[in-house]
């Protein structure tokens, strides 16, 4: 994916960087896989904002994508590469031999006509989905299961790639993009590849109406608010936050706290973190 520096024509326009979605070989999304997205604004089951600076946007379908790639033995035949709102990474149509269409994540370099396939038997090849097991040591792979026939949940983002270090006893063990290596059982699946559309982390929107498009609304620093509002806030003129470490509204240590918890927490196959 290219991205183009914009001419300073406006304030808005002068640090914009672009997409400029050359990729695309398709405009509208395939109607048989998209259903209306609520609108929520942060807010969770109870009606509480459960994330803040949320609200507003473009209205926009979700695409359904087929993380599972659970059609084994059937080929399909790459038809488009569209743009998808929900993620930053393309997505490609494939249309398989039985008819049958489905959404899936696009690799780097995926071009219209590829043919791809899925189980234990396929040829590794890019866009190919198949069981750890049978990935040679050294491939380059992305959407991982955590667990077996969960679907896909680890490198899913534009430009993820995540490398089969190496396969001890029942477990694969995997370098992800941040350095950390863990391991996963050798009946997950992954793909072969790196995802696309690497270019997306040098997108600058340039105006604060672009991030409004978006969803998102402002976001007040603690440091301008009084004492009563924020535990940063306060002082007399250009002040710090008054204390050792930063903390959220509500008092809770930002940086380096650990929040996670939970019988299904996967901490124990963690064999380097990635600080």
């Amino acid at each position: 994916m290219p991205v183009q520096q914009k001419k300073p024509t406006s304030p808005g326009m002068r640090f914009q960087v672009a997409d400029t979605y050359e990729d695309i070989t398709k405009n509208k999304p395939e109607k048989s896989l998209i259903h209306s997205l609520k609108k929520h604004a942060g807010r969770g089951f109870k009606g509480r904002i459960s994330m803040r600076h949320r609200g507003g946007g473009n209205k926009r379908k979700y695409r359904i994508i087929d993380f599972k790639r659970d059609k084994d033995g059937i080929k399909a035949k790459v038809s488009a590469i569209e743009y998808d709102p929900n993620r930053n990474c393309r997505i490609a149509l494939l249309e398989y031999e039985d008819s049958e269409k489905r959404y899936i994540l696009a690799p780097l370099n995926f071009q219209v006509g590829a043919v791809v396939e899925s189980g234990p038997l396929a040829d590794i090849q890019v866009g190919n989905a198949l069981p750890l097991k049978n990935i040679p040591i050294g491939t380059v792979i992305h959407n991982i299961e955590m667990r077996g026939g969960e679907g896909g949940k680890i490198a899913r983002a534009a430009g993820a790639a995540v490398s089969l270090v190496a396969k001890e006893g029942e477990y694969a063990i995997l370098k992800m993009p941040s350095g950390e290596q863990r391991m996963i059982h050798l009946n997950c699946r992954a793909t072969i590849g790196q995802l696309g559309n690497i270019d997306a982390k040098n997108v600058v929107l340039g105006k604060a109406g672009k991030k409004r498009h978006l969803g998102r609304r402002p976001e007040v620093r603690g440091v301008v608010m009084n004492p009563c509002d924020h535990p940063h806030g306060g002082g007399e003129g250009k002040s710090g936050i008054g204390r050792i470490q930063p903390v959220s509204k509500w008092g809770q240590p930002a940086l380096g706290y650990k929040t996670r918890r939970g019988k299904r927490n996967s901490d124990r196959f963690i064999l380097t973190r990635r600080k």
